[in-house]
C-alpha cells in the first residue's frame, strides 16, 4: 500500500466517518483481544469490512496521523501499521522538506 503525504489529508474531511462502512458493525470487532486464536478470525472478519468501505484509505490516513496504537484501522492491524507509520512520516518530512 502506498501512502501519499499531502496538503489535502482525506482524514481531515468529516464526511469519511459518515461513509465508513464499520458503523453499522458493533465497534468490538475492530478491537481484538491478542493476536491468536480467535483473535485472528476477528482480525480478519474486521479487515473484510474495511476492505469494502469507501473511507479505507481516509481511515488508514486517520489512524496513521493520530498514532492510532490499538484496534484495525483502515483494513491494518497494529502491527502492519508501525511499519507503515515510519514510511508515512518520512514521506510527510519530505513533503515539508520540499515547502
Amino acid at each position: 500500500m502506498s501512502l501519499i503525504w499531502n496538503r489535502n489529508h482525506a482524514w481531515d474531511d468529516a464526511d469519511w466517518r459518515a461513509n465508513a462502512a464499520c458503523r453499522e458493525t458493533p465497534p468490538d470487532l475492530f478491537f481484538p483481544v491478542g493476536t491468536t486464536g480467535n483473535a485472528t478470525d476477528q482480525i480478519e472478519s474486521a479487515k473484510r469490512v474495511c476492505n469494502q468501505c469507501d473511507a479505507q484509505k481516509a481511515c488508514l490516513e486517520f489512524a496513521l496521523a493520530t498514532n492510532q496504537e490499538s484496534g484495525v484501522w483502515g483494513g491494518t492491524t497494529e502491527d502492519e501499521r508501525r511499519k507503515l507509520r515510519k514510511q508515512w512520516l518520512a514521506a510527510r518530512r519530505r513533503a515539508n522538506a520540499t515547502n
